[in-house]
């Protein structure tokens, strides 16, 4: 199984950058879970300050392309044995818990941005598209597992039902911005077959254990 978690980083120059404020819970709290069910697992993490689950292969990675590339060789299949990776055959199951960065600099400046220096008020940062991980590995899972997450403002339902189905995923769990950094969460998950459930109020662990039992079941788990 291969688990994403955290945010990524998205630098502007070499003392900032771009991010937001994904803590990494949840991708932690599923590779443990799969972990203890037995599953080999390579958990794909940006930058975060959380202790690597007992039995876990860990990736540390920055930015939405360097997570791009872990993800691609871990889950896709690679004829490299290195760490990060299970070889030609790749993974079965793909948990996509990291919030990656939409945008990044179009430009990386060598030295310290001081837009300031110049006296205006106002100050503009070029940006540009970056690597839309899921849909890039769900056209290409096959009948693999793949699972993505989907944080929105509001209801967000029908935003996180197309992007079930336009990045070719088996599910998508539905969350909102309580989620980040807590240790509770609430969450819809939703399956291309049409079928919803409800797991309010829980502890991510608890969520990431039903999250799990979909690499065994492939259907959503009872409420």
């Amino acid at each position: 199984m291969v688990v994403t978690a955290g945010p990524t980083r998205e630098r502007i120059d070499p003392v900032r950058y771009l991010s937001n404020d994904s803590s990494g819970k949840m991708g932690f709290e599923i590779a443990r879970a799969a972990a203890e069910r037995g599953d080999q697992v390579i958990l794909i993490a940006g930058p975060v300050d959380q202790k690597t689950p007992p039995g876990v292969i860990r990736v540390d990675v920055e930015s939405a392309r360097d997570m791009l590339g872990a993800v691609k060789t871990a889950f896709l299949g690679s004829e490299s044995r290195a760490k990060g990776s299970f070889g030609k055959k790749g993974g079965d199951a793909l948990f996509m818990a990291a919030a990656v960065g939409d945008w990044r600099p179009k430009r990386r400046l060598s030295g310290k941005w001081r837009a300031k220096d110049g006296g205006d008020e106002v100050a503009s940062l070029e940006l540009v598209k970056n690597p839309d991980i899921l849909a890039t590995v769900g056209r290409r899972k096959g009948s693999r597992l793949v699972v993505g997450f989907a944080l929105e403002t509001g209801s967000g339902l029908k935003r996180a039902m197309a992007k079930l189905n336009r990045k070719s995923a088996d599910f998508i769990v539905l969350n909102n911005e309580t989620a980040l950094g807590a240790n509770r969460t609430t969450v819809a998950i939703l399956g291309k077959d049409g079928s919803r459930v409800n797991i309010t109020n829980k502890t991510k662990r608890d969520v990431a254990r039903a999250l799990v039992q979909l690499h065994y079941s492939n259907s959503a788990p009872a409420e």
